[in-house]
């Protein structure tokens, strides 16, 4: 399986974690993006997060099924 890495550059630091998946594309609403957080699908720097409204700062590394987001300012 390929991974997908992305550098995403934060407007506005902190950042809610269910945003950055909506803002890039990999859910199609925010409610989605809560959801996949919740059910655990999602990773921030290696480990599973289930808050959905967790803080994201620059050097954090999100991932969701073959994408990896890279968190930089």
């Amino acid at each position: 399986m390929t991974q997908n890495i992305t550098t995403v550059v934060l407007e506005q630091s902190p950042t809610e974690l269910y945003k950055i998946l909506k803002f890039e594309g990999l859910a199609s609403s925010g409610a989605e993006a809560k959801l996949f957080i919740a059910n655990g699908l999602v990773k921030v720097n290696g480990d599973i997060e289930t808050r959905k409204r967790k803080k994201i700062i620059h050097g954090d590394v999100i991932e969701y099924d073959i994408y990896t987001l890279k968190i930089s300012n």
